[in-house]
């Protein structure tokens, strides 16, 4: 890793778990001396995404939650979703999830839980795994074939362990059928005893932008017809979708937000 690498890596140690880090951790995450590793903290201070807490420690700087509000407030997707999930939950009794891709992960973008019976697992910002979960695998399926192809050769035994494909074919094969259906349903897959049913949203070009997801308990599900939840979820990211296209063409910014897997895209279990 070059310099910048060794600094940002820093940044990777903190999940809700580790809320702040020292000097040692911080030396160890990248790898370098403890002067390198000082200078780096002082850099990333001075950017605020780090400020110095209690007993030599360092945590979130306020420029990540600035950059947070922001993304949070411009995001075609978030834009778009957050109102329309809140009515639709409050409308239909069901918990709904809306998911945001970044290429390298999934994360949970906003939520509307109405159903208490579920509790409340998820949180904006949680990152999902990128191979299990209805939210997760719609959002995968939507990707192209060369996409696909190329998150196969980096990441073969886990999609094998995922239950998603023994090869390549196979693998295409299983995502050209959520492709074909815009929908995903799983369960148990993330949480026990919970159904994931999901459809994607794409921009105006047909990019996918993310997904939105209900989530139900597996008793639930198995008291309703499918396909009330799968044509409410399509219902609801087709509206979303006609918002996001709607707002684009108002402003005529145009502005690509799709994000796309990365060169060698590596993915963590």
């Amino acid at each position: 890793m070059n310099s910048l690498d060794k600094m940002l890596a820093i940044l990777d140690e903190f999940d809700e778990n580790t809320l702040t880090i020292d000097i040692s951790r911080a030396a160890e995450r990248c790898g370098s001396s403890r002067a390198s590793t000082y200078r780096y903290l002082q850099a990333l201070t001075r950017a605020g995404l780090l400020t110095p807490a209690s007993g030599g420690t360092y945590t979130v700087g306020s420029r990540v939650i600035e950059l947070e509000m922001l993304k949070r407030e411009n995001d075609p997707l978030l834009r778009a979703g957050r109102h329309l999930i809140r009515f639709s939950s409050e409308e239909l009794q069901l918990n709904l999830m809306l998911c945001s891709y970044y290429g390298d992960k999934v994360l949970c973008a906003d939520l509307a839980w109405t159903d208490h019976t579920i509790p409340e697992i998820y949180k904006p910002g949680r990152p999902m795994p990128i191979f299990k979960g209805a939210m997760a695998k719609v959002i995968l399926a939507s990707l192209s074939v060369s996409q696909l192809k190329s998150i196969y050769a980096h990441n073969a035994s886990l999609i094998e362990e995922s239950a998603l494909g023994v090869d390549l074919a196979d693998f295409l094969s299983r995502m050209a059928i959520i492709r074909d259906a815009q929908y995903c349903i799983t369960h148990a897959e993330v949480f026990s005893g919970l159904v994931g049913i999901a459809a994607p949203v794409s921009d105006a070009e047909g990019r996918v932008l993310g997904s939105v997801v209900f989530v139900v308990s597996a008793r639930r599900f198995e008291a309703n017809d499918p396909n009330y939840f799968i044509d409410n979820i399509r219902n609801i990211a087709s509206e979303i979708e006609r918002r996001i296209s709607g707002s684009a063409k108002q402003s005529g910014s145009g502005i690509v937000v799709a994000a796309r897997p990365g060169r060698s895209p590596k993915y963590k279990a």
